[in-house]
């Protein structure tokens, strides 16, 4: 028995030179103090057993070896596997210190007194070994925060290392008190983490290559819209349109914007995207590609009606015209355009999103948000949402409707209207009015009439052209039969016709304005008819319009108008859904557009109440160039901008100060001074004699002309006698002398052209 005693002891001996690992920490050479203690305690318990046990009985002893080795697999946690990289040299470096404790443990004649020898020396060994383990996780912390991010997010992969509940599931129980020791090393890259995604918030904010917005027209006014981008050395506009002239541009007929500074910048330009058909937004396009032939990109009516105005000014075939459909993509150099359908008052609008390397930028164009449309679908205000989600860097959006509050009424409140008015004007022939792009209105128009049993004509240039295309695109669908020639209009009883014609905005040469002065050639205005204006004034068109219609009722006609009836329903955003598209956008900064001053300080303060910041939200003005890097905006620098003018088929040939001659001309009128003199003496030989035009009745202010002539002739005589012969001085000092008579006497100042001959 006492040889048992002996193999049982070289057994735990021989168990103390093994290495394990538990889930505390990692064990090599020597049992810990409590198991070395567990297993001694457990012989000399058995010791006292087996001495009082019977000879005979042999049998226990493989029982007791059995018992003993099962004791010490509960207190000896199963190694885990070792790489065999690793596994020679543990023992290697723990070996001798090994061999050493078992010399001292066979020299020892106790073996509970080499227990609790044993026990004070492993304890500082295991916790010197803990603690070891914790200071190599720690360093780990910011040598992963100085990595870059790609590399602080490989440093992360220790995640992967939680062996720790295997270890568990092999029996070591111990281990399980001290597992938070483990889950504090698999946190340890968090720091580095934390790094990583200010690196990524500073990485938003990192400057880009800018992009440059330029307003070259429809800024602090309706009209005459075209927006230049610049990024990269690349360029494209959006829009190109035209205004109308107001009463101070005597004579013109059109205003457009001033090229000059895409002319500086040609070779730069991708070419003109368009986000509509009306005329502030493609009627300077004939004249813009007459200069610069370049891509137009557009949707399928907008491109119809471009083909129109092409046509017209023989350029048809001459320009390439690219058909786009809303959620399709052009790339225009270093950007791109997206196209996004809206709400307008002409069908195939759409808002543009450019995508460019600073960031994306919307540009609503004209828009309002209207749920049940006459034709098309419904804004994609989805698509809105989701750029918005993804960061908008900016936005430039529609301020005509900024002053008004709510929301844009649906056009089919317009229908009713029309149906109510038709039943009024049942005995009565009824003119229509309206904007001649306005497809929806005119498919109301025709609509009604044939509900109410009539024929439907158009009358004006643009009307017909517009009607026609609309017609050929599938986009107007009128009822069968119900169109007519206005040339048929004699074959029908005039309660059975509507005339739809153009005038809504009371342009002078317009269908509506001559017939409000019986001009119109097919069309006269009596007592019988009734008239609609289905428009709003634009702002500045008020007195033009206010006049037709007073025009139209000195006729004898019925006239009806916006502030009568819902006859008209705007194409434009009121302020609740100005609100929806930046709450669904939310860009990092706003440009108001498309508006007077007003109209954009009203759009801005909509943004801010809103919650944007104050210096992120910008009222513009034309030729002021906006920079964009992603970080900031730059608006230190102007460009080239202002206003063409087109008197008949000149183009730029009447300017401010033309413009000004004309208006003095129409104030106060015109003397013309005609004298002869001898080239040699300098003496009168004939004249001074006064032509006036305009100043005054030459019958009624005969005393008046005959005074101006004998001070024409004094100044002349004066220059003579001061040996003054230059043609310039000579007209200057009669026209000073002149104007100074004549302003004494009427208060009036016209203008004063001397013509001097020589002979």
């Amino acid at each position: 028995m006492g040889s048992f005693f002996l193999c049982l002891k070289r057994i735990i001996a021989q168990c103390t030179e093994v290495n394990f690992v538990t889930d505390e920490k990692k064990v090599g050479g020597k049992l810990t103090a409590e198991q070395l203690e567990l297993g001694l305690d457990f012989l000399e318990k058995r010791s006292v057993v087996e001495r009082n046990a019977q000879p005979k009985q042999k049998k226990p002893k493989a029982a007791v070896k059995d018992v003993a080795a099962r004791l010490l697999q509960k207190a000896l946690p199963k190694q885990p596997d070792v790489p065999a990289t690793q596994a020679p040299e543990q023992p290697q470096q723990v070996k001798q210190p090994e061999k050493q404790a078992q010399r001292r443990k066979k020299n020892s004649t106790a073996g509970v007194s080499a227990a609790n020898k044993a026990e004070p020396a492993n304890k500082p060994a295991a916790n010197a070994a803990l603690q070891q383990k914790k200071k190599s996780a720690k360093p780990q912390q910011p040598s992963a925060g100085k990595q870059p991010e790609r590399q602080a997010e490989k440093n992360q992969q220790p995640e992967k290392k939680p062996e720790a509940p295997k270890q568990n599931r092999r029996g070591a129980k111990p281990a399980q008190a001290k597992a938070p020791v483990q889950e504090t090393a698999i946190q340890a890259p968090a720091p580095g983490g934390k790094k990583g995604k200010k690196g990524q918030k500073g990485a938003k904010e990192q400057r880009k290559p800018p992009v440059r917005i330029i307003p070259l027209g429809g800024m602090l006014e309706v009209g005459k819209n075209m927006t230049a981008y610049e990024c990269q050395g690349d360029m494209f506009l959006v829009d190109c349109g035209m205004t109308f002239p107001d009463e101070q541009m005597l004579g013109v007929d059109l205003v457009l914007p001033d090229f000059s500074y895409i002319a500086k910048n040609r070779d730069r330009l991708r070419g003109v995207v368009i986000t509509h058909g009306h005329e502030d937004h493609i009627g300077a396009l004939p004249y813009f590609l007459k200069e610069y032939n370049v891509p137009v990109y557009a949707t399928k009516l907008t491109i119809g009606l471009i083909e129109n105005k092409l046509r017209e000014h023989g350029l048809y075939g001459k320009v390439k015209l690219v058909q786009i459909a809303p959620r399709e993509t052009i790339k225009l150099g270093c950007m791109e355009v997206e196209f996004i359908r809206v709400n307008h008052s002409i069908p195939d609008a759409v808002a543009l999103a450019i995508h460019t390397p600073a960031g994306v930028i919307i540009q609503t164009g004209d828009f309002k948000i209207d749920y049940t449309p006459i034709i098309g679908d419904i804004i994609d205000l989805a698509r809105f949402g989701e750029l918005g989600s993804h960061g908008v860097l900016a936005l430039l959006s529609d301020s005509t409707n900024a002053e008004r509050p709510g929301f844009t009424p649906t056009e089919r409140t317009v229908g009713e209207s029309f149906d109510k008015l038709f039943k009024q004007a049942a005995e009565k022939r009824i003119i229509v009015a309206t904007f001649s792009s306005n497809v929806h209105r005119i498919q109301l128009i025709c609509e009604a009439a044939a509900k109410h049993g009539r024929k439907v004509a158009v009358s004006g240039r643009s009307m017909v052209n517009v009607v026609a295309t609309a017609i050929e695109l599938g986009y107007l669908t009128p009822p069968k039969d119900v169109m007519i020639d206005i040339d048929d209009l004699n074959r029908y009883r005039p309660d059975q016709v509507v005339i739809i014609t153009t005038g809504s905005q009371g342009e002078p040469m317009s269908a509506l304005s001559r017939m409000s002065t019986n001009d119109h050639r097919k069309v006269s205005v009596s007592p019988g008819d009734f008239i609609i204006i289905s428009a709003t004034p634009i702002p500045g068109n008020e007195k033009t319009v206010g006049r037709v219609v007073n025009e139209l009722m000195r006729l004898g006609a019925d006239v009806i108008y916006e502030r009568m009836y819902e006859v008209h329903v705007s194409g434009h955003a009121c302020q609740e859904e100005l609100k929806i598209m930046l709450a669904l956008t939310r860009p990092k900064f706003f440009f108001p557009v498309h508006g007077e001053f007003k109209h954009l300080k009203r759009h801005a303060s909509l943004a801010l109440a809103m919650g944007m910041d104050s210096d992120h939200v910008f009222i513009g003005e034309n030729g002021k160039v906006f920079e964009l890097d992603g970080v900031s905006v730059k608006s230190d620098e102007t460009v080239p901008s202002g206003r063409v003018l087109v008197d008949g088929l000149g183009v730029g040939d009447v300017g401010s100060i033309v413009l000004r001659d004309r208006k003095h001309l129409g104030q106060d009128g015109l003397i013309v001074v005609v004298t002869t003199i001898d080239q040699r003496t300098g003496e009168i030989i004939s004249g001074p004699d006064i032509v006036s035009r305009g100043f005054v009745y030459v019958r009624e202010a005969e005393d008046m002309l005959s005074e101006a002539k004998n001070i024409a002739r004094q100044a002349l005589e004066e220059c003579r006698r001061n040996n003054v012969h230059e043609w310039g001085t000579l007209k200057n000092q009669v026209r000073d002398a002149l104007s100074s008579y004549f302003y004494s006497r009427t208060k009036r100042s016209p203008m004063i052209l001397p013509v001097i001959q020589e002979i």
